[in-house]
């Protein structure tokens, strides 16, 4: 196997740091990784390394961050390190000139059963839709975001209670072996990507807002329970108790219990349970943050704050 191919690998989260890590660890030519500036965080504003930049730290590599992807002088550093192929793992749009350079091109890795769940959520979206499986794809890029030739897919169950902490890790993990495995078959030649099917794309995964993540109570508890599920535990979902905001963490759903209050309304004895009603059934918060308060369990909220 060709382990000389020159490659050029592309990711700021840490949903990339395990591929890298596990192409190096495989012994693969890492010239360069292209990783977000440093971003200030926190009181202070301190500057703050992504987790890709950290890993390539740790790995020894070496390391860019532009801040335009079009400047001339990003694309000579880019060419100089004349890559033969690119990776993309959780990275931004990148305009032609980038991912047309190297000649075996530029794959990404996306965490959906292409071409359903294209866009920038695809996790959240297909545990908010209650999918009971998703998956990791890789896919050459093209102009139209998410589009091109599909390399390799893996599939993986998303369990009935599975929340999005659950199922990133277990994409971080799978897309990992994937990108490796997409790395060796190019190396080999054997590699034969096919179109997506259009009719397949089914679902879009837009970008989740803060109004994406407020609760309707006016839903069934089912599609409410997959939505605090979609988006547990960042960013969460949240709604207003008595004018004060509360995210929601974790609940549980009783779709056949009906009662004679309004959608919305609290169900509590304000010692062990906090229930909603809403359209159909209700549902059972387990466990929450109040504003201004720290993240707990219902019971142990119940101690010290009553509804």
């Amino acid at each position: 196997m060709n382990k000389d191919l020159r490659i050029i690998y592309m990711g700021t989260p840490e949903f990339a740091v395990p591929a890298l890590e596990s192409l190096v660890e495989n012994n693969w030519n890492i010239v360069g990784v292209i990783t977000a500036p440093d971003k200030p965080k926190g009181r202070g504003q301190k500057l703050v390394a992504s987790p890709v930049k950290e890993a390539s730290l740790r790995l020894g590599l070496n390391i860019l961050q532009p801040t335009n992807l079009k400047s001339p002088e990003f694309l000579d550093e880019l060419s100089s390190l004349k890559g033969d192929l690119q990776i993309v793992v959780a990275f931004r749009m990148l305009p032609e000139a980038v991912w047309n350079m190297p000649p075996h091109g530029t794959f990404n890795l996306h965490a959906s059963l292409l071409p359903n769940y294209r866009g920038a959520a695809p996790i959240n979206w297909a545990i908010i839709n209650g999918e009971k499986e998703t998956g990791v794809t890789t896919f050459f890029l093209k102009h139209e975001i998410d589009t091109g030739s599909i390399i390799y897919q893996e599939k993986v169950a998303i369990g009935e209670e599975d929340d999005l902490g659950v199922v990133y890790e277990k994409l971080m993990h799978l897309g990992a072996q994937l990108v490796l495995k997409t790395v060796e078959d190019i190396a080999e030649n054997k590699v034969q990507a096919k179109p997506q099917d259009e009719s397949m794309a089914i679902h879009h995964a837009p970008k989740i807002f803060k109004e994406t993540c407020e609760i309707d109570w006016n839903k069934p508890a089912e599609s409410i329970h997959n939505l605090v599920r979609g988006l547990s535990p960042y960013p969460a979902a949240w709604t207003k108790f008595g004018g004060k905001i509360c995210k929601i963490y974790k609940t549980a759903f009783t779709s056949s219990i009906t009662t004679d209050i309004a959608n919305g309304e609290l169900i509590t004895d304000n010692k062990t349970f906090l229930k909603v009603q809403t359209a159909e059934g209700v549902l059972e918060i387990l466990e929450l943050q109040m504003e201004g308060k720290k993240r707990m369990k219902v019971d142990e909220l119940l101690r010290g704050f009553k509804f």
